[in-house]
Formats: C-alpha cells, sequence, structure tokens
C-alpha cells in the first residue's frame, strides 16, 4: 500500500538496534526473523541448558551490540549477562526448522503453580477460541496453597457469557494446573473510547 518494503526487527535497550530480522525476501508472518550478522541466538530453559527447535524457552543473545553492562549497577548486570557473555533477554520464544525466532510470552509473566511453568500466552490462547470471548488476559495471584494461581480477564463479546462455560472450555483444552481459579468480566472500554472519540451511540 505505501509502495515500500517494511523491514521488521526484533531487539532491546541491552542489544540495540536489533537482534533478529526478516529477510526481505522470505518473509514468515509471526516471527521475528533470523539473527542479524555477527549474531548467535539460542533458546535455553530454566537451568540453562540449549533446548531443540520446537521448544520455547528464554531467548539469549551475544554478539556486538549487547550492552557491556548497567551504569554502576553491576548485580543487575551479573543477573542479566551470564559469565560467557551471553544476554538473559527475558523473552520467551521459540525457535522453528528454518532458524526462525518466535516471541511466545515474557518470563516475568510467568505464573508459578505449584511447581509448574504456566505461561500467560498460553491460557489467552485458549480463552480467546471461545466464540463469545473479544479479548482476555491472563495473570499469576497469590496462593497459599499452590504459590500462584491463574486469573483471567475477559471482555465478552457475547452477553449470555459466564464463569462455569470459560472452565469449562478450558478442562476440555487445559491440563489441571493451567485451568483459571478466578475469573473476572470487563467492560469493553475500547468501543466505549470509540464512541465517546469517533461519535456515535
Amino acid at each position: 500500500m505505501t509502495g515500500n518494503v517494511i523491514g521488521e526487527g526484533y531487539g532491546m535497550t541491552e542489544a540495540s538496534p536489533v537482534i533478529t530480522s526478516s529477510p526481505r525476501d522470505i518473509i514468515k508472518v509471526g516471527t521475528v526473523g533470523i539473527p542479524v550478522p555477527s549474531t548467535d541466538v539460542r533458546i535455553v530453559n530454566d537451568e540453562g541448558m540449549v533446548q531443540s527447535v520446537g521448544e520455547r524457552g528464554e531467548i539469549q543473545v551475544k554478539g556486538p551490540q549487547i550492552m557491556k553492562g548497567y551504569y554502576n549497577r553491576p548485580e543487575a548486570t551479573a543477573e542479566t549477562i551470564t559469565p560467557e557473555g551471553w544476554l538473559n533477554t527475558g523473552d520467551i520464544g521459540i525457535i522453528d526448522e528454518n532458524g526462525y525466532f518466535r516471541i511466545v510470552d515474557r518470563k516475568k509473566d510467568m505464573i508459578l503453580v505449584s511447581g509448574f511453568n504456566v505461561y500467560p500466552y498460553e491460557i489467552e490462547d485458549v480463552i480467546a477460541l471461545h466464540p463469545k470471548v473479544l479479548e482476555v488476559a491472563a495473570i499469576g495471584i497469590p496462593d497459599e496453597k499452590s504459590g500462584e494461581v491463574v486469573k483471567v480477564f475477559i471482555v465478552k463479546s457475547d452477553k449470555s457469557l459466564d464463569q462455569d462455560e470459560i472452565i469449562a472450555h478450558c478442562r476440555e483444552n487445559l491440563t489441571g494446573y493451567k485451568i483459571p481459579k478466578q475469573v473476572e468480566f470487563k467492560k469493553n472500554c475500547r468501543s466505549q473510547m470509540l464512541v465517546k472519540y469517533c461519535g456515535g451511540s
């Protein structure tokens, strides 16, 4: 539409300007491309072990664009950069068989339920498939028994949707510890804003 080629890249302040980029001639929708020259990127689990193709884990990066450290914050630097020079991005990703990376979540958003890792993205993807759901967001909330449990916030596309219907849908598509313990319905503020600023009723 613009008459220009759009370049897509994945980067962060600690690794500027980019870590990966999509080749102009082979763009894979839903991915952030492949590593840029002189840059190594890998997926590791919580123990730092490199993951195989298709397995999710934290994205680590090594290359000339990686920062030397946080100014006057040696502890934060040690937490972010490994002794071998790998930058812990905090992003959860997957690499496919062609070397393309896909970001699926943030490590800090991970919910720890009775020792099991639960990523909000997994819950949100399942609930978003329900025909009566317009939008959904999942978070972890404190729980005395299991440490954390899953809570979801949902904007309905159908007023008849209730909590029992959501839980039943989740039971069919998720393992037990990933099923939300709390469901809260929210108003569609976005549509209200559009009515307010764009006119209409």
